[in-house]
């Protein structure tokens, strides 16, 4: 299965609530730290959310 590189590239300061807990809940902290995902629907859901905010990468295993 691939696997999503997720790094946060802005900052979250006036994000409204949901985005923030959404950030938060994909396991980025700072601007610029980076999470590794398996590429699932719930997670792609969760990207979309915050588009404008994070980068993404697809790895393949």
């Amino acid at each position: 299965m691939a696997k999503l590189k997720i790094t946060l590239r802005k900052s979250t300061i006036g994000a409204l609530e949901n985005q923030i807990r959404t950030v938060k809940s994909l396991g980025l902290h700072k601007v610029g730290s980076s999470v590794v995902q398996e590429d699932r629907p719930d997670i792609r859901g969760m990207i979309n959310v915050v588009h404008h905010l994070v980068e993404v990468q697809e790895i393949q295993d």
